[in-house]
């Protein structure tokens, strides 16, 4: 009888020794999908960034076609629009800060 309690007791021990092993095993496994899902933001955000520099090469390019047709009338009110965004984004963040 003193022999099985002792293969049950080590039974026991290696039963808690192989979860210790797996929690760990649990706890990377985690790790590596917050590690994956944060890799996708990055892609993602980079995707977005790559399009808007296009975008905006893109409207830059415009801009000065339209700044060598001369058309005066279209480049002022353009100029105004800039103008009055930066100003309200100036108060605006003036205000909240």
């Amino acid at each position: 009888m003193s022999e099985a309690y002792e293969r049950e007791r080590q039974n026991n021990a290696r039963l808690e020794e192989l979860s210790a092993k797996v929690s760990s095993l649990r706890g990377v496994t985690v790790d590596i999908y917050d590690n994956a899902r944060a890799q996708d933001v990055i892609d993602s955000t980079s995707d977005t960034f790559s399009s808007m520099s296009t975008q905006l090469k893109g409207s830059a390019g415009r801009l000065g076609r339209m700044a060598a047709s001369g058309n005066k009338v279209a480049i002022f009110k353009l100029s105004g629009i800039i103008i009055g965004v930066f100003l309200v984004l100036y108060y605006v963040a003036k205000w909240i800060f």
